[in-house]
C-alpha cells in the first residue's frame, strides 16, 4: 500500500527514509594519510574540506567543478616568496576574487601536485611557520569599528527628532 503524506505528496519508502546518509568523498585523501602522525581534524570550508593541525587551519583540500581545485594552503603574502621555490606551481586561488590573497593553491592539474602536496604536509610536520594559520575569533557586531559611528549617528537623530517634537 502506498503511504501519502498530509500535503499529499507521496511518502518515499521506509528503506529510503532509514538509509545512512552518504558522505562526500574525502578529495585527495592521500594528504590526511600523510598528516595522520599528527592526528589532524577536518571541518567543511568554502565547500572545501579544511584541515586542522591543533589550533592552526594548514590546508583546505578541494576537488569540485571549475577552477582552483587542489590543495590549498594557508600561508600569508609575506611567506609567498621564500615558498615559491619549493613549490613552482603555487598561485593565488582564482575563487576568492582577490589578485594576491594569504591562502594558495597547490593546483592539481599540475604535473608535479602529489609531489607539491606531499613536500607541504613535511613541511606541517617540521613544524614550518610559513605554513598554518590560527584563525581569529569572530568578532561580534558591536565590536566592529563602524558599530559605534552607527550608534552615535542613531542617538543624534533621535535627539533631533525630538527637538523638533519640541
Amino acid at each position: 500500500m502506498v503511504k501519502r503524506s498530509r500535503s499529499g505528496r507521496l511518502a518515499p519508502p521506509a528503506d529510503e527514509v532509514f538509509a545512512a546518509r552518504k558522505r562526500k568523498p574525502v578529495p585527495h585523501e592521500f594528504v590526511l594519510e600523510a598528516l595522520a602522525p599528527l592526528g589532524p581534524e577536518t571541518r567543511p570550508l568554502f565547500g572545501c574540506l579544511a584541515v586542522y593541525v591543533g589550533e592552526k587551519i594548514v590546508l583546505a583540500l578541494r576537488d569540485k567543478p571549475g577552477p582552483d581545485n587542489g590543495v590549498w594552503l594557508a600561508t600569508s603574502e609575506e611567506h609567498h616568496a621564500a615558498l615559491r621555490p619549493e613549490f613552482p606551481s603555487m598561485r593565488s586561488i582564482e575563487v576568492l576574487g582577490k589578485s594576491v590573497t594569504g591562502w594558495q593553491v597547490l593546483p592539481a592539474d599540475a604535473p608535479d601536485f602529489e609531489e607539491a602536496a606531499l613536500r607541504a604536509c613535511a613541511l606541517i610536520e617540521a613544524g614550518d611557520p610559513r605554513i598554518g594559520k590560527v584563525p581569529g575569533e569572530k568578532r561580534k557586531r558591536d565590536d566592529s569599528p563602524r558599530a559605534g559611528a552607527a550608534t552615535k549617528k542613531a542617538a543624534a537623530k533621535a535627539r533631533a527628532t525630538r527637538r523638533a517634537r519640541g
